[in-house]
């Protein structure tokens, strides 16, 4: 498929573009009141740990919390959820404003407050992410995903300086009064956009069963592997420049707030630089050579950091990790959504985010603690190995290449007409699939049946196996269990159209006539005769 070489091709489409700079407003807003929450900090404790923990309860719930909301993106009303959360976070910033005003904030509270902040932050993202590959076209998709990172370093490119004006004029109250006001547009937006309801013959899976089904999926698909483990090692190293970037402008070059504002607008300049490049560098470069320049560049803007006495010459090594920011998690971003079909995109970029976000929470804390025992620089220069590991660790984890499957649905399968009277919910079910393979065709049979393995398990089979039978060496049997009738139906509609070519070679290897014989069956447990202590009422097999 070919992609679109233009950033702002999204834009083309009505409830993108809408919802997109509705986005904008509110990602002003969240960048000032992050201005006002990590200065207000630094005038009511002196432990740069505290400040550092700022970052930490923003992204903390993000980790705690994504995979819920990952699982209710996939099940719910993905417009409902965003506007659950946009409303608990304005009523949050309303509250945190009139304690600010009222003079009752205290550096726990304030950490409480952005705690929950970052909970409407957690429900909201899944849904919204999801939501961009309802918006437009697999063919914009990565383009929306990287878009979607200049909109908010657009704001960040200005947002934290003008916050810094507010903090230098009005206080920190005043920065979160105007994060309050900014939800209110992106309520609006989603309150006018309808989009089309997916239709479902299925049950609603339950939240259990969703968090498993996605930590499964993704448990089974290597290209999600590697972007979880570079994810949590860019997490980590990255989070020390933003963490310790208000005690770099206090300490290491002796500024204010308005200097805060200026060094976090110039890291959203470079993050607008990167998303501008970022379609020309995917078209020149691999991803695994994106990820390393990400590492390499955002080490060096942490060398620069932890060694200069400039302003200015901090906020040059601001630009380069601006860029590498939005150029490492569009990526990653973008990989997780290709490497993903609709029915769990949520799940598998909310634990996408579980996995960074905690690397960001984690690193946060580990430099702040870093900071206060030996020093801020010393604590950026330890980031910097970190971000060196990350270069390191992508001779074994490397970036899959810039490819999209085809994940539509494959839509072969029809359920079959039983004529044992059953309901949704009976169980367990045992499929077993006869194959007849020639000896000359094994070596490929047995290459098939292993990523058949991997589709059924990542699709919700269990107990899978392979079989042969000693009399008839030739006949194979491929067994599986689903926990109910339902389970297996939702197993094959989540088949997609990468998986055909894997049904096909098998089809094509078996030599008998006619189609594959399959043998779907309800699973039974004997009773002995007398063993009646558990069993004093007949046994309703339908449940």
């Amino acid at each position: 498929m070919a992609y679109t070489s233009s950033t702002l091709a999204p834009l083309r489409h009505d409830a993108y573009r809408t919802i997109w700079f509705a986005s904008l407003s509110s990602n002003f807003g969240g960048l000032i009141q992050a201005v006002g929450a990590a200065w207000m900090m630094t005038t009511i404790t002196a432990s740069e740990d505290m400040v550092a923990l700022v970052q930490t309860a923003t992204a903390l719930p993000i980790m705690l919390f994504s995979l819920i909301s990952g699982a209710l993106a996939d099940n719910y009303d993905r417009r409902r959820v965003m506007l659950t959360a946009q409303c608990m976070m304005l009523t949050v910033s309303a509250l945190l404003t009139a304690s600010a005003l009222l003079g009752w904030i205290t550096p726990w509270l304030l950490l409480f407050f952005t705690f929950l902040i970052g909970c409407g932050t957690a429900l909201n993202n899944p849904s919204w992410q999801a939501s961009v590959g309802d918006m437009v076209p697999r063919a914009d998709l990565p383009a929306a995903v990287t878009l979607n990172s200049m909109g908010f370093n657009i704001t960040r490119s200005v947002g934290p300086a003008i916050g810094g004006v507010i903090v230098a004029a009005a206080g920190a109250a005043a920065a979160f009064a105007v994060n309050t006001l900014s939800y209110l547009a992106l309520i609006y937006a989603l309150l006018r956009w309808r989009p089309a309801a997916p239709v479902s013959t299925l049950p609603r899976e339950a939240l259990g069963s969703a968090i498993f089904a996605g930590l499964r999926y993704v448990s089974m698909s290597p290209n999600l592997e590697k972007v979880l483990v570079r994810g949590l090692l860019f997490g980590i190293g990255a989070s020390s420049i933003l963490a310790l970037l208000p005690v770099v402008a206090l300490d290491l070059v002796a500024g204010g707030p308005l200097t805060y504002g200026f060094m976090l607008g110039a890291f959203g300049i470079g993050a607008i630089g990167g998303a501008v490049l970022n379609a020309r560098l995917r078209q020149v470069l691999s991803s695994e050579v994106i990820i390393r320049l990400s590492f390499a560049g955002f080490a060096l803007s942490a060398v620069i950091a932890a060694v200069s006495p400039s302003a200015v010459l901090t906020s040059a090594g601001l630009l380069v990790s601006g860029a590498c920011w939005v150029s490492a998690l569009s990526l990653f971003n973008t990989i997780v959504q290709l490497s993903t079909p609709r029915w769990v995109v949520g799940r598998a970029l909310s634990l996408y985010q579980t996995v960074t976000f905690g690397g960001i929470a984690g690193g946060s804390w580990l430099w702040g603690v870093a900071a206060d025992r030996y020093g801020v620089a010393d604590a950026l220069l330890m980031s910097s190995v970190v971000m060196l590991l990350g270069i390191a660790i992508g001779l074994r984890f490397s970036m899959p290449a810039f490819a999209s499957l085809n994940l539509d649905p494959l839509n072969r399968f029809t359920e079959p007409a039983l004529s044992l009277d059953i309901t949704p919910r009976s169980g367990p079910i045992v499929i077993q699939v006869d194959y007849e393979i020639a000896d000359d065709n094994l070596a490929e049979f047995m290459e098939l049946m292993g990523e058949r393995r991997r589709i059924r398990i990542r699709d919700g089979a269990r107990n899978w196996a392979l079989m042969r039978d000693l009399e008839n060496p030739s006949l194979w049997t491929e067994t599986y269990h689903t926990p109910t009738w339902v389970e297996y139906i939702r197993h094959n509609q989540r088949r997609t159209q990468a998986d055909a070519e894997n049904t096909d070679r098998l089809r094509a290897l078996h030599r008998g006539e006619g189609p594959l014989h399959v043998h779907r069956m309800i699973e039974r447990q004997a009773i002995p005769p007398g063993d009646d202590v558990f069993h004093k009422a007949p046994i309703d097999l339908h449940h």
